[in-house]
């Protein structure tokens, strides 16, 4: 009972002291005026952007290759040719089987990769050629910027719409028994010459080209897949496919003893031994850019080993040195907008990154993206780099990097805006891009739509 009446005492105590509290900034210490924080609206316009070359990389084993011939009316001309490397069965030396063999037809078979197309899917008309190299297709690191020796006989071609998105229904090849219809995932079947494989490379080759998956490769080297430039109407486009899972599809008929079978056998392409080389011939307005001529100030922003942008800040330091030293940064952040109707019928890049460049000249995350840095971040989302079509705009956190420049505690070496990944999720990728296609168009510097940056600061009064 003591309990009770002690427990009623301290709550009336407390409805007391609450009561006498009209405002709720009146709790907590008390504010001199003289001291209170007012932050203050900064937006620097003085940014200085130019146009550079992406950097060269690896495309060995890509999860979506691009097999591009795409005229963007902005940007240029972008080809993009794949080689790659095709094995034995299973992977492994293979045994004829018993009878006579009677090949019924080749299919090259090429899935889409997810979301795997970028360009005119309406308007134009493809035409894809298959070849065989002519060096062998190695296990070692290739750039976008190699170039193959392969045969100009045609081991295939088709003329084809891009259908990224539409299944088909395939004959299903049934053992000992009826064949029957199935769908399958979208992809590009191509018809192969049926001499590829009946004549002196498998089925009536030298069992010595069928005793290793090493023997066999040396003897075919590998394939080459390109677009046709003069066949392939329209814009074009950037196709996407899934080369890990692209094969040779073997149709056949076994005579053994008077008693026939149809059969099928898969040549696949070897797990991430594919490559894309990829060319970029760039518009006039591109040039210019790039040569620093241009005169409307556009900035391109390219994915498949395209282009990025250098960016700088080169007043912001004598700005707050005026301001004077009781000044904070609160909050700093880089606006960036696709150029008014840039954005249709191609659509903007859906993520871009933001990196620095050390003493060395490596890439490097920002102070705000990197988590080696104690006022870094956790993950993207908080970063940002991400397209909101609702606004129309990407934008990134930048208060660190914006504070050590203004204070003199970082160089800058080189800061750069580059299309990137828009699939990780869990980290901020600072690598160049060679699978993702799309482009971002950005205002020059006299458009209300120019890039900024955005600061809140606090002068504090002494």
């Amino acid at each position: 009972m003591k309990f009770y009446k002690l427990g009623l005492l301290t709550l009336l105590i407390s409805l007391f002291i609450l009561s006498s509290c009209k405002n709720q900034d009146g709790i907590g210490l008390g504010v001199d005026a003289g001291n209170e924080l007012n932050g203050t609206l900064l937006a620097d316009t003085n940014i200085v952007v130019t146009n550079v070359l992406e950097d060269t990389l690896t495309t060995n084993g890509l999860f979506r290759t691009p097999l591009a011939y795409f005229t963007d009316p902005d940007l240029g001309t972008t080809e993009s040719n794949i080689a790659a490397q095709i094995t034995l069965p299973g992977g492994a030396a293979y045994t004829l089987p018993t009878g006579t063999i009677s090949i019924d037809s080749v299919l090259l078979v090429l899935p889409y990769a997810s979301s795997g197309f970028y360009g005119d899917s309406l308007t134009s008309k493809y035409k894809i050629n298959v070849h065989q190299l002519n060096e062998k297709y190695v296990s070692q690191t290739y750039y976008n910027t190699k170039t193959w020796n392969y045969s100009s006989t045609l081991l295939g071609t088709k003329t084809f719409t891009a259908r990224s998105h539409d299944t088909i229904k395939i004959v299903d090849i049934v053992k000992g028994s009826k064949d029957t219809l199935k769908k399958v995932s979208p992809q590009i079947r191509v018809p192969i010459n049926p001499d590829f494989v009946g004549g002196g490379n498998f089925f009536e080759g030298p069992s010595t080209f069928r005793s290793s998956t090493l023997a066999f490769q040396n003897n075919v080297k590998g394939i080459y897949l390109t677009l046709d430039k003069a066949g392939t109407t329209g814009p074009g486009g950037n196709i996407m496919l899934a080369m890990d899972s692209a094969r040779f599809d073997v149709y056949f008929k076994v005579n053994n003893g008077g008693v026939i079978d149809t059969a099928l056998i898969n040549l696949p392409v070897v797990t991430a031994t594919h490559m894309a080389s990829i060319k970029h011939t760039y518009s006039t307005k591109v040039q210019a850019a790039l040569n620093k001529t241009s005169t409307d100030g556009l900035i391109y922003l390219q994915g498949m080993a395209g282009l990025r942008a250098k960016i700088e800040f080169p007043g912001i330091k004598n700005t707050f040195a005026t301001l004077g030293n009781n000044v904070i940064i609160n909050r700093a952040e880089l606006v960036i907008k696709p150029a008014p109707g840039t954005t249709v019928p191609y659509a903007a890049l859906s993520r871009l990154t933001m990196y620095q460049l050390d003493l060395a000249k490596q890439r490097v995350r920002i102070q705000d993206a990197s988590t080696a840095d104690p006022r870094g971040i956790n993950g993207p989302s908080f970063f940002s780099g991400f397209y909101n079509k609702a606004t129309g705009e990407y934008h990134f956190l930048v208060t660190a990097y914006i504070q050590d420049l203004v204070r003199g505690k970082t160089v800058d070496y080189g800061t750069y805006i580059a299309p990137v990944d828009p699939t990780v999720a869990t980290s901020i990728n600072i690598n160049p891009i060679a699978n993702y296609a799309e482009r971002t168009i950005t205002p020059g510097k006299n458009s209300p739509s120019r890039i900024k940056l955005n600061i809140i600061y606090t002068k504090i009064n002494q």
